[in-house]
C-alpha cells in the first residue's frame, strides 16, 4: 500500500476515473468496507495509491482507467439532472443512449430548464469545471413575463443580494420586448442554485423559458433536443489548457472503451390465425367482414392540414422557426437545345 501520501492519487479519485462511481459514491463504498488495496480492506478515503497498487471493489479488480471524455447534451425540459429521483421523475441518465460510458454532469440544470449540459466520465474534470475559480461563463437565453429596462439590467454588473444570498457580477442584455414578456441574454460565472430565476424575480420578472446556450467555450449550436455529441480529444485538450488539465488530473493518453447498447429480448412471434379460428376461440361463428360504403372509406396516408410539421427552436434566432421546406429540382421542359438550333 502506498505509504507516501504525497505520491499517487486519492483512492476515491482513482475509482471515479475507472468509471465505476463518482467520488462521493466511491467514498461511501470505502466507508462500507467494499474496497480493498493490496489485499487489505480500507475504511478511509484519505489514502493515495499508485499504478503499482492492486485495488479491488466488491471482490473484483478495478478496471483500467479510461480516457477523459466530455460530451455535449441538449437537455429537454421535464428531466431531472440526477441518477435517480425519489419522486420517480424521469432523469437525464435514463434518457441517454445505453452505449455511453458512465457519465456525471458538470453542474445541474433544474427540471424546467433546457439547453446545454456538459457530461463527462471524469469526476476530477467535472469538479474543476464547476468551481467558480475556473471562471467559465455560462450564457442563457431567457423569456420572462413582465417589463424591465436596460439600466435595471446594467445594475447587475456590480452583483446583487437576493434573500440574503450574494450573487456575483451578471452581464444581462435586453434583446427584445413583446406585449407581455421580454427576451434577455443572461451571462454568469458562478452558477449558484436557481441564480437566474432568483435574480429576475428580484426584478419582478417571472421566467417562462430558460435555455442555456453555452458553457465556457462550448456552444449548444444546432444540437437537437435530446441529442448527445462528444468533443474530440484534441479539441478538449486545447480548450482546457495545460493549467486546467493539470488541476482536473485529466488523462488523455488512456484508451477509449467502446460499449455496445444492451440488446432487448425479442418477443416470440405469434402464429397467424385465420378469421374463423379467431372467432372459434372466442366462442363465436366466423362472420364475413362488412364492406364499408365507398363514401365512408377513409383516405389513409394523407396528413391533414398542419400534421407532420414540427416547430424547432433556434436560440440564435430568439424565436421558433419552421423546419426547412422540402425542395425538388425543376422538371425539364421542351428540348435541351436552344431555339433555332437544327
Amino acid at each position: 500500500m502506498a505509504q507516501n501520501q504525497n505520491e499517487g492519487e486519492r483512492i476515491a479519485k482513482v475509482i471515479a476515473r475507472a468509471g465505476l462511481a463518482s467520488r462521493r459514491e466511491a467514498e461511501a463504498w470505502i466507508a462500507a468496507g467494499r474496497v480493498a488495496v493490496n489485499g487489505a480492506k480500507i475504511t478511509s478515503p484519505a489514502l493515495n495509491v499508485t499504478r503499482a497498487d492492486r485495488i479491488v471493489v466488491d471482490g473484483k479488480p478495478l478496471p483500467g482507467a479510461e480516457r477523459t471524455r466530455l460530451f455535449l447534451y441538449h437537455k429537454p425540459r421535464g428531466l431531472v439532472t440526477t441518477s435517480s429521483d425519489p419522486q420517480g421523475r424521469p432523469t437525464i441518465f435514463g434518457a441517454l443512449p445505453k452505449n455511453l460510458p458512465r457519465l456525471i454532469s458538470v453542474g445541474r440544470l433544474d427540471l424546467s430548464t433546457e439547453g446545454l449540459l456538459l457530461l463527462t466520465n471524469d469526476g476530477g474534470l467535472a469538479r474543476a469545471l464547476e468551481l467558480p475559480a475556473t471562471g467559465w461563463l455560462r450564457r442563457y437565453r431567457v423569456r420572462a413575463y413582465g417589463k424591465v429596462t436596460q439600466p435595471q439590467l446594467d445594475a447587475l454588473r456590480d452583483g446583487v443580494t437576493v434573500d440574503g444570498v450574494n450573487y456575483g457580477p451578471i452581464d444581462a442584455v435586453l434583446d427584445r420586448e413583446q406585449t407581455s414578456n421580454v427576451w434577455i441574454t443572461f451571462a454568469i460565472r458562478e452558477g449558484k442554485n436557481r441564480e437566474v430565476r432568483n435574480v429576475l424575480r428580484h426584478l419582478s420578472l417571472q421566467v417562462g423559458r430558460l435555455i442555456r446556450v453555452s458553457f465556457g467555450p462550448f456552444q449548444l449550436g444546432e444540437l437537437e433536443e435530446g441529442a448527445v455529441a462528444e468533443i474530440p480529444t484534441r479539441i478538449l485538450r486545447d480548450q482546457l489548457g495545460e493549467k486546467l488539465t493539470k488541476a482536473a488530473g485529466a488523462d488523455f493518453s488512456a484508451p477509449i472503451v467502446e460499449r455496445e447498447a444492451p440488446k432487448q429480448p425479442r418477443a416470440a412471434p405469434t402464429p397467424p390465425r385465420s378469421e374463423a379460428k379467431r372467432h372459434e376461440a372466442a366462442g363465436q361463428h366466423a362472420k364475413p367482414e362488412k364492406r364499408r360504403p365507398r363514401s365512408e372509406k377513409r383516405i389513409v396516408g394523407r396528413p391533414s392540414r398542419g400534421e407532420g410539421r414540427r416547430d424547432t427552436y433556434d436560440p440564435r434566432e430568439n424565436s421558433p422557426t419552421r423546419s426547412a421546406a422540402r425542395t425538388t429540382l425543376p422538371r425539364k421542359r421542351g428540348r435541351d437545345k436552344p431555339r433555332g438550333h437544327k
